[in-house]
């Protein structure tokens, strides 16, 4: 945990003791601005990990939000980003897994397997394109015709 050196202190200042296998819940502000809301517990060795659900959001408004065990994002992941895009991902032990999905504000959606090079572009009338984004571009661009 980011914060375990503030729990820290505040457990030794408070007395509080806590068990092994209780969820508490941390408000945190990092110095850049950052924030960080979510649950954590202590593990036997002492240490303190994150599980439950956290959102965590950066001063220009970027959330993300999604559920840990063990210290390791697992699960679904959602970042909203200011502009109203949405990155929707699934994860497991840290690293992405599984179909992820971005909702840009006009509506256009782009979804793709995370072990899969190409995705499929929806554009907001329906269209479907086969590629590959990156960044500005998308090489290999397919439009799917059904006539």
């Amino acid at each position: 945990l980011v914060a375990q050196g503030e729990l820290q202190c505040q457990e030794n200042i408070f007395n509080i003791s806590l068990s092994t296998s209780e969820v508490h819940k941390i408000n945190f502000v990092f110095p850049d601005g950052d924030k960080y809301d979510g649950e954590y517990t202590k593990a036997s060795s002492g240490v303190y990990e994150r599980n439950g659900i956290d959102i965590h959001t950066t001063p220009h408004r970027i959330n993300h939000s999604g559920s840990w065990k063990d210290d390791k994002i697992n699960g679904f992941r959602k970042c909203k980003h200011f502009s109203g895009a949405v990155y929707e991902e699934q994860f497991k032990d840290d690293r992405l897994q599984g179909l992820g999905t971005y909702r840009f504000p006009n509506g256009a959606k782009y979804t793709r397997n995370f072990h899969e090079s190409i995705g499929e572009y929806t554009d907001i009338q329906g269209l479907k394109l086969s590629c590959n984004l990156h960044l500005t571009v998308a090489p290999g661009l397919k439009l799917h015709l059904y006539l």
